[in-house]
């Protein structure tokens, strides 16, 4: 790995062992794109790549030069208004009235490892050879604004982050309206564009269309990464598929309010823009502060898109995710949330919690309902104190009994949210967004708090470190449930408003920094209705994210799978639920539930008390196999193998390390009459090792290259498997060599 600096020439060349990333300063001292893609060899001149031309209607910067314009060169962090008439990276507000800037090279700085952001999330090094940082420094001159561009690459994978700092140099203050995180210039548009978009309970399908010209764009205003739009998408070449071709990945590690844009110009050049969303964002910029952007990752492959997605789970498993639980198996749990709601008792609660014991569950979760004069979602929220009717002992006195079963406690907060009917709403009216003299909308009868006032998370801090000092808490579900409205902060002065969206989300991250630091070995999931927060932002802080309030296992094999593009299996809650099932009315068999829950952490949302004998049994399997399994199934290298986007059968797997063991989930949507034999192409496993499945023995290439036979009735169906087919069928193949 090496970054190449040919200053007489003003070339950088970032190289890994799979990528190189070329720029060059320009002749009127910006920053411009050569390259990115497959990892090239080095050589001191690369200005062939700089191409020049004179066109009718370009705006030149030069008066003898008819050639040089902005508006036909690949740039790295672009401005608009002087001869670039595309959508730009940066945005400054000056006294004067104009938003014209020119950021010209300064300098740059390399250091071996990467640096932290400070009060953001980023991914991260151990050590100082996995990767190395440039940091190019920019000026605008006329308003004394430094910009730092920063780029690490690393060594064994195709990846690249990027990032911007602005510093106010210069003596009036500046408004950032538009500050990016990303800005990267493609020579052309041959590629697909491939977005991660739904709603609540049907959250990351991907949708696929061509680039074309004008702008292809998703985001979000709602205040987090939103249920609608993830912050990720992918261009692809168009022949490029799971196994082969070249696709590039753009993920940001961000919580708030998103935008991801591809600019098509009508010479076939793309820009493609990803950061903090401009709309009602402005940021006020005295002399001497900074502002930093959220980290933004790029993974490029030649090897497909299963290839990219590994690259992105090996990348947010180890060096996003931190602390005590980013390697360690997560525990079998169990939610009382579809098993009682709000209405419960301590002794209904401890009923529940013998049951799942007994059939080997590790971890209970209590959810909402125990705190403050929570019986509806009417009241309560803020009010964050153990409601003594419904639990003497407290959380304290309950944590004990649970954990006196052999059992783990945990704990579910809402600590964002306030109800109209609490205590702390009496108290602190004005802790609220809300416009003054306007009507406030209400999401669930709830409102939210200004965590852009520190005071506020203090407040809210005080009361959980409280309880979690208190009691013996495992396990924290942190949920989120609406979106924010009447985005105005009684704190803020009229010409700091547009730094609300994003102080809030600062202090959000400022919370759990704060928790997880105090209780270090508490395993912390972020929730957000389900997937209305499922970011690489979250995952810093928590490992793992209930990944869709939609428990059906039918619709979980699409959320599972679109969510599996960008994030790895040990961040996807995944839980066995009561049927019918109480988002769809749907009745699926429960090894179908399991076998589509087994991918991902792992548990159960219901009452095991009022299964059959039968199925308290089966249940006892599951988890068993779990325990058995679970660090192959939540860290192994995961491949999709058939999508339920396309297919009546949906297929993934997962393989140990060193390729000795694997797990194929095979999934029939709807049964068919008569139907044709079937086989499943594999993936991942050693060529020349034998693997048995069920008594017979294959070899790996046999697997891969001519499939295993799934067609009902087959020598390779699990013996534990149905007796017959049926609608939501499912198998699970182990695989030993």
């Amino acid at each position: 790995m090496s970054i190449i600096v040919n200053e007489a020439a003003g070339t950088f060349h970032l190289r890994g062992k799979r990528i190189s990333y070329l720029m060059t300063v320009l002749k009127n001292g910006q920053l411009g794109q050569l390259y990115f893609g497959k990892r090239i060899h080095h050589r001191e001149d690369f200005s062939y790549l700089l191409e020049y031309a004179a066109r009718p209607m370009a705006s030149c910067v030069f008066e003898e030069d008819k050639a040089f314009s902005m508006e036909h060169l690949k740039q790295e962090y672009a401005v608009y208004g002087t001869s670039d008439y595309r959508s730009p990276a940066a945005e400054v507000l000056q006294e004067n009235g104009s938003r014209v800037s020119q950021f010209c090279f300064r300098g740059y700085r390399i250091m071996k490892g990467k640096p932290k952001l400070e009060g953001l999330p980023a991914v991260y090094t151990e050590s100082l050879e996995e990767a190395e940082t440039l940091i190019v420094e920019l000026e605008d001159q006329v308003t004394g604004l430094r910009l730092e561009l920063y780029y690490t690459i690393f060594e064994e994978e195709g990846i690249l982050t990027r990032s911007a700092r602005f510093i106010n140099q210069g003596g009036k203050p500046l408004h950032l309206t538009r500050a990016m995180s990303l800005c990267l210039d493609l020579p052309d548009s041959e590629y697909d564009w491939i977005q991660f978009s739904g709603s609540w309970a049907r959250e990351r399908y991907p949708r696929a269309r061509r680039l074309e010209e004008g702008i292809q764009s998703v985001g979000s205003m709602r205040g987090h990464s939103s249920h609608e739009h993830n912050p990720f998408v992918i261009l692809k070449r168009p022949d490029a598929h799971e196994f082969q071709g070249e696709a590039i990945g753009f993920s940001l590690v961000y919580s708030g309010n998103f935008l991801a844009q591809a600019e098509v110009d009508t010479r076939g050049t793309v820009r493609m823009l990803l950061g903090i969303h401009p709309d009602w964002f402005d940021w006020k910029l005295e002399p001497g502060e900074s502002f930093q952007t959220p980290e933004a990752v790029i993974v490029y492959t030649d090897r497909g898109l299963n290839a990219l997605s590994q690259s992105f789970h090996r990348l947010y498993q180890r060096r996003l995710a931190r602390g005590y639980w980013r390697d360690r198996p997560r525990p079998v749990l169990i939610n009382n949330w579809e098993a009682t709601y709000m209405d419960f008792t301590e002794e209904k609660i401890l009923r529940i919690a013998e049951k799942a014991r007994e059939l080997g569950v590790e971890l209970f979760v209590l959810d909402d309902g125990w705190f403050g004069g929570r019986n509806t979602e009417h009241a309560g929220l803020g009010d964050w104190v153990p409601n003594r009717n419904k639990l003497p002992g407290g959380i304290r006195g309950l944590s004990e009994k649970i954990e006196g079963l052999g059992m783990k406690f945990g704990l579910w907060f809402e600590p964002e949210m306030v109800n109209r009917d609490s205590d702390l709403y009496r108290e602190h009216p004005d802790w609220i967004l809300r416009t003054p003299d306007r009507p406030s909308c209400h999401g669930r009868f709830q409102y939210v708090l200004d965590f852009s006032r520190k005071e506020v998370v203090d407040h809210v801090y005080r009361m959980m470190e409280k309880i979690l000092s208190d009691a013996r808490i495992s396990y924290i579900k942190w949920d989120m449930n609406r979106s924010i409205t009447e985005c105005y902060s009684a704190a803020l002065p009229p010409d700091r408003q547009g730094e609300v969206f994003h102080r809030y989300i600062l202090g959000v991250y400022d919370l759990y920094e704060r928790l997880t630091s105090r209780f270090p070995e508490v395993l912390f999931e972020s929730c957000a209705s389900g997937g209305g927060r499922f970011d690489p932002g979250m995952l810093y802080y928590a490992p793992q994210a209930w990944t869709s309030d939609d428990t059906d296992a039918v619709e979980r094999l699409k959320i599972q799978y679109g969510s599996s593009y960008c994030y790895p299996v040990s961040s996807m809650g995944s839980h066995v639920s009561a049927v019918p099932n109480h988002q769809l009315g749907r009745t699926t068999p429960l090894y179908t539930r399991a076998n589509v829950a087994f991918f991902g952490t792992f548990g159960y949302e219901l009452d095991l008390g009022r299964l059959s004998p039968k199925e308290q049994e089966e249940i006892k399997a599951q988890t068993a196999f779990m325990k058995k399994y679970r660090e192959l199934l939540q860290f192994g290298t995961f491949y999709r193998l058939s999508s339920p986007f396309e297919r009546n059968e949906a297929a993934w797997m997962t393989v140990s390390r060193d390729r000795r063991t694997a797990i194929v989930g095979w999934y029939r949507i709807l049964n068919r009459v008569n139907a044709s034999f079937s086989r499943l192409k594999l993936a991942g496993l050693d060529p020349d090792l034998e693997y048995e499945i069920n008594g017979r023995r294959f070899y790996g290439d046999e697997l891969m290259y001519l499939g295993l036979v799934t067609s009902d009735g087959s020598a390779g169906e699990m013996p534990e498997g149905p007796g017959g087919s049926c609608d939501f069928d499912s198998r699970l193949y182990l695989l030993k060599a």
